[in-house]
């Protein structure tokens, strides 16, 4: 299967990797959702972590894939476990990476992240 991978520089994303690959899948592109001011290394997100963001472009130079990266610009507006849209939510922001990422990897099955025993991620 194709998958993207999000990845926020982190040592989770990177064994979410190692085991997507292990188990026959193949990664295609990498997504990063990063803070608006590059200065800034850690939001208060409720959905993602974003300190390491600086060494994300490394990990696409050493793959040799395609990043796509995209400034986090909304906030956790949405608070419950189960997702109520809102424009101005944080959550908005992935899934207009994820919609750039189909739309230049439409062959993408699958994503793959770092997030696995967050419940409140898992519902997002």
């Amino acid at each position: 299967m194709k998958v993207a991978a999000l990845v926020s520089g982190g040592k989770d994303s990177v064994f979410a990797m190692i085991e997507c690959v292990r188990n026959g899948h193949e990664i295609v592109c990498l997504g990063n959702l990063h803070p608006e001011d590059q200065q800034i290394h850690e939001l208060d997100s409720y959905c993602f972590q974003t300190v390491g963001h600086n060494v994300v472009p490394a990990l696409s130079e050493c793959m040799d894939l395609p990043m796509y990266r995209r400034p986090i610009q909304g906030t956790a507006v949405c608070q419950s476990l189960d997702y109520d849209r809102h424009d101005d939510d944080e959550v908005e922001d992935l899934f207009l990476l994820l919609s750039e990422v189909k739309t230049k990897h439409p062959d993408v099955e699958a994503v793959c992240t770092g997030a696995i025993l967050s419940s409140y991620q898992k519902h997002r």
